[in-house]
């Protein structure tokens, strides 16, 4: 019986930790998920009825709007987004960019060439639980596969759905503030109101300078302001609700939908931009899934979010429905007099922090393209140690706080604003309902009419609503279109380029017959040391070797051909980062080192790097030798490649010790002249960050089960580490070809080379220290 006990209490144990983490989780959505949704109320019927729906100010439209309303959240948030999409996460995160990477490792949708089957490997590739593609593809994935047009649509439409995110990283501060702010109107009267846009566009700006700090210190601080905004205006709608008019249930009911579209027409139609405002800020709900659970974000919302809301919306309705002629005015009015201030208090900073949440997410967006390659280089700085999506890039910050305070100022309103807003995540929400009818077939492998179903149901509601939006263009709707096509248009130039690039690189390879026709000496002096020559190529000797060789005969004793490229996942496995490969007979001391990160990896300035490659070229030493096939070199055999662990230091081939005095010690044993040696001291005094480098020392044990041919190569592996790593990229001139179309000659020899002009380098992205680097200029015809 005690026994029976002890084993209940065990379970119950994990059960209650289970729940306990699940409430903190949900507790801390509030402040980072839903500040946007939560936010809506301030604007929603005062956009509603600012066009010519202020024709019909009587109870019965009021009761038509509501009953959209309620509909809308309940059929959009709550049942596509919490119910349906919320599971479609990839590996915990979500967004369009989690949907596409989550398509492109189901079906070949991708438009990157270097993808290797060794990817597919990886424990995170494919989605748990369903087996990876096999012979029998359906029609659809093979004609998505087989068509590139369609794949290079497909990716456009995932830009367009990025682009417009970003575009809410610039609107939604712009309208959440300026809408919480415009409270003093009601009770301080003589304010003007380009005081007002005034106060809105300080606010905006010490919400941009604070971006530096990150959100994870003051997570648990935003979260109770939302709460306690949520709890505020849903008592606030109950008290209008038994104060003004009890009866606005009724307006749950469908009929009053089809009475308002029989009563209003194409002006309730024209409304409906105003109405999908009370369901912006749902795709936060998936965009920021990687900080939660699925399960976090649905306890929240349907336990407190949605009744809340629904709360709001019904009391605002039953003041309306007695105060029509307080429709232009808003929110505020509905406020009872006593708690005016402390409400609009917790208004204003429930706006920033919803402000705050859409600026983090647009960050997140920034990376991930970037990450695929779809977006130039920028600098990511990573603000929390121990959360990877804690991020916070300086360039995109301060053209979002530009644009913000120019639209802020320009429209000076928020019905204008809001607009440009409906379209914005109108036209997200499309892309997601677009794939996830894909992920319906490839992904969860259902039947195609289940998809179809998604789409039809989901996607006519969303697109009735853009419609309605469209015809708001000239008032404020431009805007998100041009920002949208301003950001598509770097994105795909950037894209494009980088993938021309690399089909250069793998047209002009330079063939293997003619690295073995050199010798075991490639025919140059072998200096001592380690060269590290950076390529893009998974596969080959990339041109810039023999461009190198070609100017300067000389190269170093082990030559390492380093490619760092990201996976379609959002995270991979420290044990499975590393690919290492031999090119060429083992005398000639040539490898191949792969190094992969997923689209949310934190690709930390690592100074154990250097070492952590050594000894994966070392355990790929040892792999091989024990391999007996490896025995004698064979060209078939050259693209062979092999995972290895990185975490598991018992099976090291070599010892690794911390030496303080390693150049004092090494000075001695170095190839490198008096002068140089006294050169590189300097240059380390002057650059802390050099100096600070982890400095180690590797020994080859004494081993009798080490074979000899193994020992030597160890050993000449270490003595090439502790005579120095040389880091050799390319420094590229892409150009177009005379005879390329216009088109092509502008996306290359104008846009491309401004973007590569005037974003990062490719050596201060993978943290190479300059007194290390050695740059090979190269022409690139494409």
């Amino acid at each position: 019986m005690d026994a029976e006990a002890g084993v209940a209490g065990a379970d119950q144990l994990p059960r209650r930790q289970y729940y306990l983490n699940l409430l903190l989780l949900a507790y801390q959505s509030f402040g980072v998920v839903y500040g946007d949704l939560s936010t809506s109320p301030l604007y929603v019927y005062k956009s509603t009825f600012s066009g010519k729906l202020r024709h019909y100010q009587d109870e019965e439209t009021v009761f038509g709007v509501l009953s959209l309303i309620f509909w809308t959240f309940t059929l959009i948030p709550l049942l596509k987004y919490v119910i349906i999409v919320l599971s479609a996460d990839d590996n915990g995160e979500g967004g369009p960019f989690a949907l596409y990477s989550l398509l492109c490792r189901h079906a070949k949708l991708s438009l990157l060439p270097n993808q290797q089957a060794a990817d597919e490997e990886l424990s995170s590739y494919y989605r748990n639980g369903f087996a990876p593609r096999n012979g029998s593809s359906p029609w659809s994935r093979r004609f998505l596969e087989k068509h590139k047009k369609m794949r290079t649509l497909f990716l456009l439409i995932v830009l367009c759905g990025a682009s417009m995110v970003i575009g809410d990283g610039v609107l939604t501060p712009a309208i959440s503030v300026l809408s919480s702010m415009s409270g003093l109107h009601v009770r301080a009267t003589g304010l003007h109101h380009s005081s007002v846009v005034l106060l809105s566009c300080i606010v905006l700006v010490g919400l941009f300078a604070l971006q530096h700090r990150g959100t994870q210190k003051v997570a648990f601080m935003f979260a109770p302001i939302v709460i306690i905004w949520l709890l505020s205006i849903g008592g606030i709608g109950l008290y209008n609700i038994l104060h003004w008019n009890p009866n606005v249930y009724q307006a749950l009911s469908p009929y009053y939908m089809v009475k308002f579209f029989r009563k209003t027409g194409k002006d309730g139609w024209i409304a409906l931009g105003g109405i999908l405002l009370s369901m912006t800020g749902s795709e936060a709900m998936f965009a920021d899934l990687g900080h939660f659970t699925s399960a976090s974000v649905r306890v929240a919302f349907i336990t407190v979010i949605y009744p809340c809301l629904m709360l709001q919306y019904m009391g605002h309705a039953a003041f309306l429905s007695k105060n029509t002629f307080h429709m232009p005015t808003g929110f505020y009015d509905t406020i009872p007099e006593p708690v005016f201030w402390p409400v609009f208090v917790v208004a204003t900073l429930a706006a920033v922090v919803g402000s705050q949440a859409v600026i983090s997410a647009t960050f997140s967006i920034v990376k991930q393209c970037h990450a695929l390659g779809c977006f130039p280089r920028v600098k990511v700085v990573h603000t929390s140690r121990w959360i990877y999506g804690q991020i916070y890039i300086p360039e995109i910050n301060w053209i979002l706080m530009v644009l913000c305070v120019a639209v802020t100022i320009a429209f000076r309103d928020t019905t204008l604003i809001g607009n440009a807003y409906g379209i914005a995540c109108m036209t997200v929400m499309l892309v997601t309902t677009f794939l996830m009818a894909l992920i319906v077939i490839f992904v969860w492998q259902r039947n195609i009419i289940f998809s179809l179903v998604f789409l039809v149901f989901f996607g006519s509601i969303e697109a009735v609503y853009l419609s309605s939006s469209l015809m708001k263009v000239p008032q404020g709707g431009w805007v998100p279109l041009v920002l949208a096509f301003i950001f598509m248009s770097v994105m795909y130039i950037w894209h494009y380029g980088s993938r021309r690039k690399y089909q250069f690189d793998l047209q002009n390879k330079v063939s293997m017959r003619s690295i073995l026709s050199l010798g075991p000496s490639l025919g140059i002096v072998r200096v001592p040391g380690v060269g590290l020559i950076y390529t893009e190529l998974v596969t080959g000797v990339p041109s810039i070797f023999s461009h190198f060789v070609t100017n300067l005969p000389a190269f170093h004793e082990v030559l390492v051909f380093l490619c760092v490229k990201s996976v379609p996942v959002p995270y991979v496995s420290p044990d499975e980062r590393y690919l290492v490969g031999r090119i060429g007979p083992k005398e000639y001391r040539m490898y191949r080192c792969i190094v992969r990160y997923g689209y949310k990896d934190v690709q930390r300035d690592d100074d154990n790097f250097e070492n952590m490659l050594v000894m994966s070229i070392a355990k790929f030493i040892m792999m091989e030798a024990e391999d007996a096939s490896s025995a004698s070199y064979d060209i078939a055999n050259e693209g062979r490649m092999a995972v290895i662990t990185t975490t598991d230091a018992s099976g090291s081939p070599l010892a690794m010790r911390d030496f303080d005095g390693l150049a004092d010690s090494m000075s001695t044993r170095s190839s490198k002249s008096e002068s140089l040696r006294s050169l590189q001291s300097s240059y380390e005094q002057e650059s802390p960050s050099v100096n600070r480098r982890r400095r180690v020392r590797f020994e080859v044990p004494e081993e009798d089960g080490m074979g000899q041919q193994v020992k030597e190569e160890l050993t000449a592996l270490v003595e090439a580490k502790h005579a120095g790593i040389a880091y050799i990229m390319g420094h590229s001139y892409i150009k177009a070809r005379r005879n390329s179309n216009f088109l092509k000659k502008f996306a290359i020899d104008v846009g491309y080379s401004f973007l590569r002009k005037n974003c990062r380098g490719p050596s201060v992205t993978l943290h190479i220290p300059h007194i290390s680097l050695i740059e090979v200029g190269m022409i690139y015809y494409v």
